[in-house]
């Protein structure tokens, strides 16, 4: 009884992780530095034209991907 109720939480546990962009889990993307970019939002943001005013809005999203210190 106990080990179905632990396998339905297992599979019931969002797979992937949180894009910085649209901020949605997602199972698929790309690591920029310590952040992620789902596969959706790369896609739309390669075809996005700079004087789309939706550009604006993806390079103050992208800011907030900072580099990681490298520490010796």
């Amino acid at each position: 009884m106990e080990v179905e109720n632990l396998g339905r939480s297992v599979t019931d546990a969002q797979v992937g992780e949180e894009c910085v962009v649209c901020e949605q889990v997602k199972p698929t993307g790309i690591h920029l530095y310590t952040s992620f970019i789902c596969t959706e939002c790369e896609q739309i943001m390669i075809k996005t034209d700079t004087r789309d005013p939706k550009y604006k809005f993806y390079v103050e999203k992208l800011r907030k991907v900072t580099k990681p210190e490298i520490y010796s």
